[in-house]
């Protein structure tokens, strides 16, 4: 059973410290884990590496680490919505390895599994294989690729019960699960923590034994990343 607490802060009390790898939930600012990513930059910690789809935007998500200068290296499928993050690349501040993003998701499974390297056939030809072990198999070149322990790992969840088991909601089932596993220790903050009750075994998509520690997180009106509407239909 994890260990339920107070805040984000006291969530990550013992487990931050400069030079750790920590993997983050989210996709753009979908399923972001904001208090604890808060609760990182409030810490001071520097030297990270950050393992995350993507590095938020300006001014959110994971885009507060950067620009707190925390941040050391960067693994990563998309970066594109972070102005501050090409920046700093460019300077040479910040090391990126850019990981297709269904490896990077598979990476992830990996390491949480107990796997240590799969082969792959996306990235052969291409800088992201360079380097890398190349093997045969039935007439096609594959790359192999290690999976990702992380020392830490961040998720955001829709709905916990005091078990640790996880439910997330909508596009905020992203990364969150596959970080939940691959976390030497795995923090969870939720929209809803259910203190009387077990979930649904059925609705359960990150089991308990993948959670240390749970917060509820707190209440924030949720930014929208892209806003794109349409003019109302004359009627």
């Amino acid at each position: 059973m994890p260990t339920v607490h107070r805040d984000a802060a006291e969530a990550l009390t013992g487990v931050l410290a400069d030079g750790i790898t920590i993997a983050v939930g989210g996709f753009g600012l979908s399923g972001n884990p904001h208090d604890l990513i808060e609760a990182v930059r409030d810490s001071g910690v520097r030297d990270l590496t950050i393992v995350s789809n993507n590095m938020g935007v300006d001014g959110a998500g994971l885009g507060l680490l950067l620009e707190n200068r925390q941040v050391r290296r960067v693994l990563a499928s998309y970066v594109g919505e972070n102005t501050l993050f090409a920046q700093q690349y460019l300077d040479g501040e910040l090391e990126v390895e850019f990981v297709p993003q269904g490896t990077l998701a598979e990476r992830m499974r990996a390491g949480g599994a107990g796997i240590p390297a799969f082969y792959t056939r996306t990235g052969v030809g291409t800088p992201v294989a360079e380097g890398k072990p190349h093997a045969e198999f039935d007439g096609v070149t594959y790359v192999r690729e290690r999976g990702i322990v992380a020392d830490l790992a961040l998720v955001h969840a829709h709905t916990a019960d005091r078990a640790g088991n996880l439910t997330y909601r909508y596009a905020a089932r992203n990364f969150n699960p596959l970080v939940a596993t691959c976390g030497r220790v795995s923090v969870a903050e939720a929209e809803i923590v259910v203190a009387d009750a077990f979930l649904d075994p059925d609705s359960v998509l990150t089991p308990g034994v993948y959670v240390d520690r749970l917060v509820a997180a707190a209440g924030r009106v949720k930014r929208i990343e892209k806003l794109t509407v349409r003019p109302r239909a004359e009627v």
